[in-house]
């Protein structure tokens, strides 16, 4: 009898790195059940991405203020998703991030200051979850005010994961990774019998790893300021923007968010951070199912009520 080994594949789809590993006896089942994956996420792509005008995304963005857009339930139920986020979250995570005037900020070098408060708070005017209408009747999505847009990129590699991995356990894997630049979902074991491993990144060495977790049946997703921020006045500030306020955040560096799904785990790691140490976890804590990892521009470490690292 073939032993079973891991078989991977990386490649480049949504914009990220996404590589996607199943544990097998045979390498041809192995390989079609990664293409199907792949199938999957492009599958998804098609539907939520902004880089295309024929995609439902899109679509809904060029009609803001206009009339409804008819699209499929699934971006509907998408929607309808992310607007829950978004009240749990009181705004934090916000899809409408799309409608930010992107000539406020470009987070490259030249960067010196920030804009004043007015000025913020106007770039940020569009940004409203309450805004979206949904008819689930006739399937439709409208943005009430010209000028919206809603982007997915806050959830869509979590769900794309989580989707992936849905339909490849259906056609009979019962061990796999699928990772998506970092935020991933987990689920079986490893061709020992062990946990999968998983590394926390070090937001200070970004190549580095501070700590690990043996996770099965389980997603984990990062959102840190150690790729893309700016140095103000000797303060770190995040390439993430605050959609209260219109100004960048400081304070954190990265949150790492473990989760049953990658669908909440992505979603619910940039609002984390936008909350804070102290309400993030509060919020975090009374939720099921789902635990935190914060680390903060001091280098101080917060967990949520159950995480168990390895240092």
């Amino acid at each position: 009898m073939a032993r079973k080994i891991v078989h991977k594949r990386g490649m480049k789809l949504m914009g990220n790195h996404f590589e996607i590993s199943v544990v097998a006896a045979d390498a041809y089942w192995a390989r079609q059940r990664i293409d199907a994956g792949v199938k999957e996420i492009k599958r998804i792509e098609a539907l939520l991405t902004t880089f295309n005008d024929e995609s439902e995304t899109n679509k809904i963005n060029a009609f803001a203020g206009i009339r409804p857009v008819v699209v499929s339930q699934e971006i509907i139920q998408l929607i309808e998703r992310s607007k829950r986020i978004s009240e749990v979250t009181q705004g934090a995570f916000d899809i409408t991030y799309g409608s930010v005037d992107k000539s406020l900020w470009n987070f490259d070098t030249h960067m010196t200051s920030l804009p004043d408060k007015k000025t913020a708070k106007k770039s940020v005017r569009l940004i409203s979850y309450k805004n979206i209408e949904i008819d689930t009747t006739n399937s439709t999505v409208f943005l009430k005010e010209k000028g919206m847009r809603i982007g997915f990129g806050g959830i869509g590699k979590g769900y794309a994961a989580e989707m992936a991995k849905n339909l490849m356990k259906r056609q009979g894997v019962e061990s796999g990774v699928v990772n998506a630049s970092g935020d991933l979902t987990a689920w079986g074991y490893q061709p020992d019998g062990m946990p999968w491993t998983i590394g926390i990144a070090n937001p200070n060495l970004a190549q580095e790893i501070f700590s690990y977790m043996n996770i099965t049946d389980m997603a984990v997703a990062t959102s840190g300021n150690y790729e893309k921020f700016v140095m103000i006045d000797g303060k770190r500030y995040s390439h993430t923007i605050d959609p209260k306020t219109g100004l960048p955040i400081n304070g954190i560096k990265s949150v790492t968010i473990i989760s049953s799904n990658a669908e909440i785990a992505d979603a619910m790691a940039t609002p984390v951070t936008i909350m804070g140490v102290k309400a993030g976890l509060h919020m975090i804590n009374q939720i099921k199912n789902i635990e935190a990892i914060i680390i903060t521009d001091d280098d101080k470490l917060y967990t949520s009520k159950n995480i168990n690292l390895i240092m």
